[in-house]
């Protein structure tokens, strides 16, 4: 079935810098854009602690405010004692990795990590140059930049363990896909308009494991044989997610035209779904034994598949349960939560669907434009947008109901991180510790 799967016996070398001497420190709050659990769900001890109000004018709920260098879509992670994440100028020729303290705000690493001579044009004025978000386990911290670079930094002194800057790809709008740590692999999606592929890594060397071409029929060819619009609709920004079907690990990631189980440990193609979106970046939530799938950008459609021992070759006609095709999300990660998906547009539509059936229980509008993903916490949903507005907004009930509406200083376009009872907010111009009871010293 997959055209070109290559599990690599001799690895590509990449290049060692320092050796691991320290572990990461512990614990792992956040140690993914999506949390924990890569859902977006913050632990129920948190949930209890984290304010729902804060006030930048009094410093009410406000512990600290870091300004920052730099630009960047990336969700703040957290492990032990530091927040870590990427920002990059505006022109993409400088890309850093930033390491907080958690507690004071005070910046302990601010690493140059990359220089890049001539970046792409990112043609669109939504995306940056560190929109991918960092991933954390106890041996170190993983920063991707898409076509520019990845490495892992040593936590506690921010020195490259490894890096490679020989994955490429043209992404033509800028890099998206965050990377995906499990078992021993970082795993990485490249979906540019020139070539597509998943990969894995050794995260402890940074050696290619294995490499999977994309098997699509993008169905894109003009009649000299070159794909349309110079590749635009092959181009995707999904991060993937593992789940346990069948009693088996399967990877599942969403590309242009169709989405993919693989097996983690190999890269082999086992099932892909057909679909007509392109630009998917919504990670994918599985829940009952339903998988649940966002197809793309414009027009997007959201797919719930059944999940058995029978997923091979194609599901369209063997597991498609239902298809829902009005105004679901294109960039803000959905949220599964009793038995419903609630899910956010650019444009700051909000739907709750019954995630058995696909109905919609109710739907709602918010001002502003919504690129972060959404958090729960608890019966709580936390969502930011573009005006520096945090809504929060009660997972309850048969209609939209927003609890209190919080405004920062600057748009926010990296989703929200939870840490020992504090929330933790990156806007456009600084990152912010929200924390009740607290009092911001001017």
């Amino acid at each position: 079935m997959t055209r070109c799967t290559r599990l690599l016996t001799f690895f590509l070398p990449a290049l060692a810098l320092a050796p691991l001497t320290v572990p990461a420190q512990t614990p792992l709050f956040w140690p993914d854009k999506n949390g924990p659990n890569l859902d977006g769900t913050v632990p129920a001890a948190d949930a209890e602690r984290i304010p729902q109000t804060w006030n930048l004018e009094s410093g009410e709920n406000i512990l600290w405010r870091t300004p920052l260098e730099g630009e960047g879509h990336s969700t703040p992670v957290i492990g032990g004692d530091l927040i870590w994440f990427t920002a990059a100028s505006p022109d993409g020729k400088k890309q850093w990795v930033y390491g907080l303290e958690r507690e004071t705000g005070a910046v302990r690493h601010h690493v140059l990590l990359f220089e890049n001579a001539e970046p792409e044009p990112l043609g669109n004025p939504i995306n940056n140059y560190a929109a991918p978000s960092c991933v954390l386990d106890e041996t170190g911290v993983y920063a991707h930049f898409g076509t520019y670079g990845t490495a892992k930094l040593n936590p506690e002194t921010a020195e490259v363990i490894w890096q490679r800057r020989d994955i490429n790809v043209n992404h033509f709008r800028g890099p998206g896909s965050s990377p995906l740590l499990w078992e021993n692999l970082i795993i990485l999606t490249f979906d540019g308009i020139n070539h597509q592929f998943i990969t894995a890594l050794s995260k402890d060397t940074g050696d290619t494991v294995w490499l999977t071409e994309r098997s699509t029929d993008y169905g894109d060819l003009d009649k000299d044989g070159h794909p349309t619009r110079d590749g635009d609709m092959r181009k995707a920004y999904h991060t993937p997610r593992v789940f346990e079907i069948a009693g088996q690990p399967q990877l599942i990631s969403v590309g242009s035209r169709s989405a993919f189980g693989y097996d983690p440990r190999t890269g082999r193609e086992l099932w892909n779904l057909p679909h007509g979106g392109f630009n998917a970046a919504i990670r994918p939530l599985m829940g009952d034994g339903i998988l649940y799938l966002n197809t793309g950008s414009e027009r997007s459609h959201l797919l719930a598949v059944r999940v058995d021992d029978a997923m091979q070759g194609e599901l369209t006609a063997t597991h498609l349960l239902w298809d829902y095709d009005k105004r679901n999300a294109s960039e803000a990660d959905m949220i599964l939560h009793h038995g419903r998906i609630i899910q956010i547009t650019r444009g700051g539509i909000v739907s709750c669907l019954d995630a058995k059936t696909g109905e919609k229980i109710w739907d709602g509008r918010l001002e502003g434009q919504f690129l972060p993903s959404p958090i729960r916490a608890g019966d709580h949903l936390y969502v930011s947008n573009d005006r520096g507005q945090t809504f929060i907004i009660a997972d309850q009930g048969d209609q939209m109901e927003i609890l209190h509406t919080n405004t920062l200083d600057a748009p926010i376009s990296a989703g929200p991180a939870v840490a020992d009872g504090a929330l933790f907010i990156r806007s456009k111009e600084a990152i912010y510790c929200l924390k009740t009871g607290a009092q911001l010293k001017r």
